[in-house]
This record gives structure tokens, C-alpha cells and sequence, in this order.
């Protein structure tokens, strides 16, 4: 192909997989270039996680105002400032483009900015521009699921909510996952009046379902309202104001509201990638893959992050861990596959809910005698001290060996704690390990030993 630029590698997507693999390859002396239709950085540092916590502060703060209200603080008169806090989230944002690329090209890395396309099996192109490469990495990330009724497109989504330069009074958020109950926890604290729409019973499956319906009870103390087992119908947008139709218990009634945010879900964002000509095997989940990362239909190429349907979470972190692996596997023409074990997750309500391993029910399947250490911590010193009242740990630990299966925890400050039994899962701990270390006292952390 006349005046087509080849590579080592061409890395498609430039959040946080894809960077961690150009930069590695990048300096190991590869030609490699990455490409990106966005601003690099990616969802978690531009759209998604970083942005989200520092939205996240003002919840905190007069969540703890109004904890101690009566404590010794007087809350009165605190409110959050939206346009303030999203000036504050930006001086963080907006850097990280410019900061990305330069660290990128420091690694000899090409950057390139436009919409990239297979065109054959080592072959795309960028905006009608040709590429060939040895290798490809897709680290592409994900998206909003599609979803289907009339109005769907009146949506905004996580992306956008980050953006509002004002916080209207009433949010309903459609689905019952991480962005739905994060913004909702985000909202109330700001003085809105969110409403959570959730087509199933049990929202944030994924999670011990003890400790999330003590979340939901907490979130219902501040005013989030969740509508389990309701299906939206449609969505209408008559002079600023949403007239949302839905079904639950077999009978139709309308919701008003000033906002309708997509918290259904997300998939792997591949649709526009032309994989068909590569001849790649994907689906929602990602590409298919071994356990190595590479493509199991094409061998120049790997994926990682959301782009790829491994038993890994849909996290930063795993993403980078796949990233790093994939990058390392075409260095080195390796095989090795991640570790996933002892990575733990969190939903950053206020306060947070985390995980880390097998939850209660997945233990018990895989033919564990499992050991359940359920404890409230809602009176404890370290809740005390804050005016906190709901908070909760669940541990499970082997009976056989003494050995931590999860941890499911919900409270302040617990998406630190959390990372230890992270630790002890990876490392294989016993219970009566981790309770001989000796903590800060009197710190969250000191609280370790009495969970187990």
C-alpha cells in the first residue's frame, strides 16, 4: 500500500491500558504509535472516576456538617457551589490531555488524533489515512449500553452529568448500578431531589446484598429515592421538563423530572472499529481473547481494559494491569497472564460500599466451609467520632485453612480498609495473620482486627 506509514505497534485508545502499553513498548525502542478520536487520558481521568470523586468532596463535606450537626457543628447556611466545584474538577482535567501526550512522546510514542478503523487483518486507517503494524493493541474503553424505548436519546449520560454547568432540581437516573447511586449520593448532598429507576430487585449485584440494602436505607436518609422493578417506557421533553413513563407491578404512572441520566450500564466501544475487517471475534463484553490478551481470531492483535472480555472487573486498575501485560506479552512473545486475584472495587457513595474476592454466595457454590463475620460497626469509636450510625463488614474466611475468601464492607473511610484484605487475598494471608498487625490507633485501619 503506497505512503502507508507502519509501526511495532498502533495502539488504539489513549486512556489508562492503552498509554501503559505505548509507554512501555515505546521505550523498549519499538515504533509505536497511538491513536485517539478524544482527548487522551481516557474515561477514568477525563470522564469517569477522578472527575467523579472530586465532585464527590462537596457530598462529603456537608454530609459530615450535617453528621455532627448537634455535635459540636452547626450546618446551617452550607451548601455546595456547583459552578465552583466543576471549576475545581477542571483545573484537574484540563491539563491531563497535554500532560498525557508529552509523557507519551518522551517514550518516542507518535500520537494521533482521529477516528482509527481496520481495514484488513494488520491494516486501519485514521481519518482516511493508512496504518500497517506488526501488532495492535485495542484498549478502547467503554460506552453507554444501548437502550431501547421512545425518548432514550432525551438522555444524558455519565460524561455529560460531569459537565453540567448547573444541577437541576429533580435527576432521574435510569438503571441501578455504580454511576446511578455515585451521582445520586453527589446530587442529594448539592440539594437536588434524585430518583433512581431500576428495572430489577436487586440493584448493584454485584455487591454483598446485606450491606446494599443498608446503603439504600442510608441513601434514602438523604433523600435518594430508589423505584425497584420498574421498567421505563418512554421519555417525553415538553419546555424543559421530562415526563417519564413506566410500568412496575403491571400498572403505568408518569415521573416528571428536569434531567434523565443514563446509569444502565456500559459495553465495550468497538462498534465503529471495523474489527469484521480484521476479522476479530467481540461482543459487548470486549474481544474474545486467551488468557494472554491476544485475539483468539488474530494473532496481531491484543486487547485489555474494557476492549477485552477477561475475567477481570470493568476497573482502572485491571485495565492497567492488562495493558502492561499485553504489552509485555508482544515484547517478549510471552504468554503470561494477569493476576486478578485480590483486586478490590468500590461504590464511592457516602459513605462507600467495597468489595474484594468471592462474595458470600459465590464461596459457598465453589464448596467452601465458609466462616461469616458479620459485624455493625455503626457504634464503633470510629464511627462515633463522625456521627456515622450505618456501617457494616462482612468477612468470609475458610474454615479449612483460615484463609480470607471476600470482604464486603460498608462505611467510612472503607474503600482504604478494604485494601488490605485485598492484600491478604493476594498474598494468600490467614485471618490470624492480618490480625497481628498492629495498626494506627486510633485510625479507620485499627479497626482491622476487630472485624476478624
Amino acid at each position: 500500500m503506497t505512503n502507508t506509514e507502519i509501526f511495532d505497534l498502533i495502539v488504539i485508545g489513549a486512556g489508562m491500558a492503552g498509554v501503559a502499553a505505548a509507554n512501555k513498548c515505546g521505550a523498549a525502542g519499538w515504533r509505536v504509535a497511538i491513536v485517539d478520536a478524544l482527548p487522551y487520558g481516557g474515561t477514568c481521568a477525563l470522564r469517569g472516576c477522578d472527575p467523579k470523586k472530586i465532585l464527590r468532596r462537596g457530598a462529603e463535606i456537608v454530609d459530615a456538617a450535617r453528621l455532627m450537626q448537634g455535635k459540636g457543628i452547626d450546618p446551617h447556611g452550607l451548601t455546595i457551589n456547583w459552578s465552583d466545584l466543576m471549576a475545581h474538577k477542571r483545573g484537574f482535567t484540563d491539563p491531563v490531555p497535554d500532560k498525557m501526550e508529552k509523557g507519551l512522546t518522551g517514550n518516542g510514542v507518535e500520537t494521533l488524533h482521529g477516528a482509527a478503523r481496520f481495514t484488513g487483518t494488520n491494516t486501519l486507517e485514521v481519518d482516511g489515512k493508512p496504518y500497517e503494524a506488526r501488532r495492535f493493541l485495542v484498549a478502547a474503553g467503554a460506552m453507554p449500553r444501548p437502550v431501547r424505548f421512545d425518548g432514550a436519546d432525551l438522555m444524558i449520560d455519565s460524561t455529560e452529568f460531569l459537565n453540567l454547568k448547573a444541577l437541576p432540581k429533580r435527576i432521574l437516573f435510569v438503571g441501578g448500578g455504580f454511576v446511578s447511586f455515585e451521582f445520586a449520593h453527589i446530587a442529594a448532598r448539592a440539594g437536588a431531589a434524585p430518583v433512581i429507576v431500576d428495572r430489577g430487585t436487586r440493584p448493584l449485584s454485584a455487591f454483598d446484598p446485606d450491606l446494599v440494602e443498608m446503603m439504600i436505607e442510608r441513601s434514602a436518609r438523604i433523600g435518594v429515592e430508589l423505584q425497584r422493578e420498574t421498567e421505563i417506557v418512554s421519555v417525553v421533553e415538553t419546555g424543559g421538563v421530562f415526563t417519564v413513563e413506566v410500568t412496575s407491578g403491571g400498572q403505568a404512572r408518569t415521573i416528571e423530572t428536569d434531567l434523565v441520566v443514563h446509569g444502565a450500564g456500559r459495553i465495550a466501544a468497538l462498534a465503529d472499529l471495523n474489527l469484521e475487517a480484521a476479522g476479530v471475534t467481540y461482543g459487548d463484553k470486549g474481544i474474545a481473547v486467551a488468557p494472554h490478551l491476544q485475539s483468539t481470531a488474530n494473532s496481531a492483535i491484543f486487547a485489555a481494559g474494557d476492549s477485552a472480555d477477561t475475567g477481570g472487573m470493568p476497573l482502572t486498575p485491571v485495565a492497567v494491569i492488562e495493558g502492561k501485560v499485553a504489552a509485555s506479552n508482544m515484547l517478549k512473545d510471552a504468554q503470561v497472564a494477569p493476576d486478578y486475584a485480590g483486586i478490590p472495587t468500590a461504590v464511592f457513595t457516602v459513605p462507600e460500599l467495597a468489595r474484594v474476592g468471592l462474595l458470600e454466595a459465590e464461596a459457598k457454590e465453589a464448596g467452601h466451609d465458609v466462616d461469616v463475620r458479620f459485624t455493625d460497626t455503626g457504634g464503633w469509636y470510629s464511627n462515633y467520632r463522625i456521627g456515622e450510625t450505618s456501617a457494616a463488614a462482612k468477612i468470609l474466611v475458610d474454615k479449612s485453612d483460615g484463609k480470607i475468601l471476600g470482604a464486603h464492607m460498608f462505611g467510612p473511610e472503607y474503600g482504604e480498609l478494604i485494601n488490605f484484605f485485598g492484600l491478604a487475598i493476594k498474598l494468600g494471608l490467614t485471618a490470624k495473620q492480618l490480625r497481628s498487625m498492629t495498626a494506627v490507633y486510633p485510625s479507620v485501619g485499627s479497626d482491622l482486627g476487630s472485624l476478624l
